[in-house]
């Protein structure tokens, strides 16, 4: 029997995040070093279905016409990981590459058979996306929180799968306590996760995001403008009927303290920032596993993970 119909024995969901994912790393590599090696097989585009629970529901449409054209110009290099779904077969890793094969026009793309269960499929579905940045902040959370009440993991075991920080995944899964209308902005990027952040706790997050959008405000501003509001309505009694206009943030130890925030949020780290009077200063990233300071070097030098 061929490695692709060969069947990798299971062990249900006691199985850990990290063996999940080493899994299809492996097989990735595998399939990448030795690619006419019968890992791989090539089949029709039209045999292949999307996972329905797949968490990532935003494509940008640009960042696949951008990989299509370079499918068309060189080819699929990275297989795409399958399960067998009935006469055919569904995505487990790799939905985006295969969409892009699609606009590429090609007709069969290489893949990778594996017989995960149902459990393990939608588990590596929701973190693979995460480890490759194709989740916006809300589709992130929402992996999360799926992976918390579904399969039992902890937030230290998810932000140690995905080489992130703990503080990172409970502050992505705070956003969710926004309403939708806000959480919606997010998705659409007209909110960035900084942003939304600030509005939690605040007396109309809907209110005040119309009017972050409205005047293009700065995280450190959108902050400012919900603190005032908050102590507004203790101070009146009462919650505005308008918020007000702020004015541009001030240089300051508050703007490094958002600006170390927008980069953790960017990261998924702890970011310190320090800085002499004279405009000088230095960034210090805090990593807790040589696969976070991996992770944070691919992303620095524009690598996909």
């Amino acid at each position: 029997m061929s490695d692709a119909g060969a069947r990798r024995p299971k062990s249900g969901l006691g199985r850990g995040l990290n063996a999940l994912l080493g899994d299809v790393a492996q097989d990735e590599r595998e399939a990448k070093d030795a690619p006419t090696r019968g890992a791989v097989r090539l089949i029709p585009v039209s045999a292949i279905a999307p996972h329905p629970d797949q968490p990532r529901r935003h494509f940008d449409e640009a960042a696949l016409d951008e990989l299509a054209a370079s499918i068309s110009e060189r080819g699929l290099i990275q297989p795409i990981i399958v399960r067998p779904h009935g006469h055919d077969y569904q995505i487990v890793a790799g939905e985006r590459r295969w969409r892009a094969a699609q606009r590429a026009r090609l007709h069969e793309v290489p893949v990778v058979v594996r017989d995960y269960s149902d459990s393990e499929t939608l588990q590596i579905a929701l973190l693979e996306n995460i480890q490759r940045q194709d989740l916006n902040a809300i589709e992130e959370a929402r992996a999360y929180q799926r992976l918390i009440d579904e399969f039992g993991h902890t937030q230290d075991a998810l932000a140690r799968a995905v080489h992130k920080s703990r503080s990172h995944v409970a502050n992505l899964l705070r956003l969710l306590d926004l309403p939708e209308d806000v959480q919606s902005r997010v998705v659409e990027g007209t909110l960035t996760m900084g942003h939304a952040r600030a509005m939690i706790g605040a007396d109309d997050p809907g209110a005040l995001a119309d009017q972050v959008v409205a005047q293009g405000l700065s995280v450190r501003q959108t902050e400012k403008l919900a603190s005032q509001g908050k102590r507004g309505t203790r101070d009146s009694g009462e919650t505005r009927s308008e918020p007000r206009r702020v004015a541009p943030a001030s240089t300051g130890s508050a703007d490094i303290e958002a600006l170390e925030r927008q980069l953790a949020d960017l990261l998924g780290l702890r970011v310190h920032i320090s800085f002499n009077d004279d405009g000088r200063g230095s960034i210090t990233l805090d990593y807790s596993s040589l696969e976070q300071l991996d992770m944070v070097c691919q992303r620095l030098s524009g690598e996909r993970i």
